[in-house]
């Protein structure tokens, strides 16, 4: 029954997306506003559809109903509740029926959010993001179906992939992923719409600038808890490793982060209107690339789902979406160009904002390139090859620099021209503190010219932003005599996205800091400790106190009891562990870490000996870990605090701030 009732909802919702569809580009054409409301109820027609297929999706996971196709797949009457919830999105089907259920969401919010404005541009929206539900649905409901009957009925599964049991953050950090990549569909839909009606005035830039903050907030969320996970699981002490699918998910996140900066030029100076387009339509493909690049099982990866026959449909469709994007940019870019717009010359904040988006996409072609690289050239010369860390660190490096120069330099400068003097009285204290951080460095005894690059082109735009910070604070309580918490307030509700924005980049220098750290002065201690045994590494004193186990409904564990001292005082007991899985052969550690703010204390049981009460680990001592983490914080903080609008002046236009 589950079966039938799943796919009967699926089959409603891509109904709907198809009505919706075909209403949408028609209301858009004739500029029926009738025939719009027609797309709109399809799309919370789609909306119910689909969140009724998750509802009796996980109702069948939970209740272990077998019948079910993708039940019987990852489902297992061992596996705890909180994993079997989560195991909607373990494998693909279950993966693509999420897809399409916040899809659903997207497009019943989308419809609602502008039900009367924009009457012009959003039925052209509406009826290209259906278009898109129109294909997910599709895969739901044919080759990705995962309400597939199952017969005969087996009496248990073999439950989730152990690597998605191991972690708490396996219940946030895909989800994150989707709505980051699955978002991108409705400025996407939005940047289709501008050229479609020919129309790009500053209020739909600005809607289309709040609906990409969405999706990139949570794409950027997802890729740090991405690579927390990777650190508290896989045991390798690292969060990142040029992985072709973690690369996946960076793709477009640069393009995306260029088209913020972008939209402010064109909001701003009314120009490069084609430009930021074509960056939201690049955003979407990478999306959809991405996707092809997890679930066609073409690149080996810890984070990809097997081989399946969803690749080749997956590759079809991201080529028709760049035909389709190219063509339609070709044929109507010109339509959105100003009939005038402002002229200051090579204005250095306007130049700065420039190369900072030419960096962005140099930085995505050259990650594009490295990954794709080897299976290109497998598929030519039949020769299997690697891009590694090594290819990535340098190519990267120097464009990872200069971006965090640019992000000092171009929230300080004015808009409009600016003298060269003028120019350096802005930045002559910013730059000062860079050089005081070098030096402290250097004292410190820390080598390596693109740490101490990082870390004092770091200080020189963490300098830049709060001073651009207080500033206006500081004007604000001279201007009026209030109270430092009345100024304060005031000037931070007046201008939320601009504090947005600051701290969005306060979370890049901290996730930068800390990666260039943990990365560059990391050290390694390999030890293998008897029972009541101490040894010293740096400043710690660890004593091995034996072994225990640990028995649960889906697992069989053996701990290892870790007493770790720091300079003669008592920290902690640390239990790394290996965990045996009923249906694997090979058991999966879980590292056990200690973070300060300082350094983490990073310990993986590599072997226990339960027998012999003996013990092996990998010991990492990584500095500034913590800032990676504290960073991405910042960084979905700021980006919703980007999102609010802000207060709108007496023209009825909100001001353009630095995102």
């Amino acid at each position: 029954m589950i079966s039938l009732l799943g796919r009967t909802c699926i089959l409603v919702a891509l109904t709907a997306c198809s009505v919706g569809m075909v209403t949408g580009m028609v209301a858009g054409k004739r500029q029926d506003i009738d025939m719009g409301k027609w797309s709109r109820w399809m799309a919370y027609v789609c909306a119910i559809a689909t969140t009724a297929s998750i509802g009796m999706m996980e109702y069948a996971l939970l209740t272990h109903d077998f019948s079910v196709a993708y039940v019987a797949e990852v489902g297992s009457l061992d596996t705890p509740t909180w994993v079997t919830i989560v195991s909607l999105w373990s494998s693909l089907n279950g993966s693509i029926l999420l897809w399409s259920w916040m899809l659903g969401l997207f497009l019943a919010g989308f419809a609602y959010l502008t039900r009367n404005q924009h009457q012009a541009t959003t039925s052209w929206a509406l009826g290209v993001a259906m278009g898109i539900g129109v294909f997910f649905c599709f895969l739901v409901a044919g080759i990705a179906n995962p309400f597939e009957a199952v017969s005969p009925i087996p009496t248990d599964g073999p439950g989730p992939n152990p690597l998605l049991q191991n972690h708490i953050l396996m219940v946030v950090h895909p989800p994150s992923l989707y709505l980051g990549f699955v978002g991108m569909t409705i400025p996407f839909a939005m940047g289709c719409a501008a050229l479609l009606s020919g129309r790009l005035d500053g209020a739909w830039l600005r809607h289309m600038r709040r609906w990409m903050l969405v999706p990139w907030g949570f794409l950027s969320l997802g890729i740090v808890l991405g690579g927390w996970w990777s650190y508290e699981v896989l045991g390798w002490g690292g969060w990142w490793a040029w992985d072709p699918v973690e690369n996946a998910s960076f793709l477009p996140w640069l393009t995306g982060t260029a088209f913020l900066h972008s939209a402010m030029i064109t909001q701003r100076r009314n120009k490069l209107q084609g430009w930021t387009v074509s960056l939201i339509m690049a955003t979407f493909l990478l999306t959809i690339l991405g996707t092809f690049m997890t679930r066609s099982g073409v690149f080996n990866s810890v984070h990809s789902f097997t081989q399946s026959s969803i690749g080749p449909v997956f590759l079809a469709f991201l080529g028709a979406c760049l035909l389709g994007s190219v063509l339609l940019l070709a044929a109507r870019v010109d339509k959105i160009q100003p009939d005038q717009a402002t002229d200051d010359g090579a204005a250095p904040k306007e130049t700065s904002f420039l190369l900072n988006n030419l960096l962005f996409t140099g930085f995505m072609f050259t990650v594009l390139i490295g990954t794709v690289y080897p299976l290109l050239n497998e598929a030519i010369t039949g020769k299997q090859i690697s891009v590694g860390q090594p290819y990535f660190d340098k190519m990267t490096g120097p464009i990872g620099l200069a971006i965090i120069f640019l992000m000092g330099v171009g929230p300080a400068l004015p808009w409009g021209r600016v003298s060269l003097r003028r120019g350096f009285q802005i930045l002559a204290f910013p730059l000062a503190s860079g050089i005081v951080i070098v030096g402290i460095c250097l004292g410190m005894k820390l080598r390596g010219g693109m740490a101490l690059a990082t870390f004092g082109l770091s200080g020189f735009a963490l300098a830049v932003t709060l001073k651009e910070m207080a500033s206006p604070i500081l004007a604000f309580h001279q201007a009026n005599g209030k109270t430092w918490l009345h100024s304060i307030s005031t000037v931070f509700i007046q201008s939320r996205r601009r504090y947005g924005g600051h701290i969005v980049h306060i979370g890049i220098l901290c996730i930068a800091v800390g990666h260039v750290a943990g990365t560059r002065y990391t050290t390694a201690h390999p030890l293998t400790f008897s029972a009541g045994e101490s040894k010293e590494v740096g400043s710690y004193t660890l004593t091995f106190k034996g072994t225990e186990k640990q028995i649960e409904s889906h697992r069989r564990s053996v701990l290892a009891n870790v007493l770790v001292h720091q300079n003669g005082k008592e920290l902690a007991v640390v239990q790394p562990r290996l965990n045996h899985y009923i249906k694997m052969n090979q058991p999966i550690g879980t590292p056990q870490v200690l973070s300060t703010l300082t350094e983490d204390l990073y310990l993986n049981a590599v072997n226990i000996d339960e027998a012999a009460n003996v013990a092996s680990f990998d010991i990492y001592i990584k500095p500034l870990i913590w800032w990676i983490w504290f960073g991405g914080g910042l960084m979905l903080l700021g980006s919703i605090l980007a999102f609010i609008p802000s207060r709108r002046g007496t023209d009825g236009q909100e001001t353009v701030e630095a995102a």
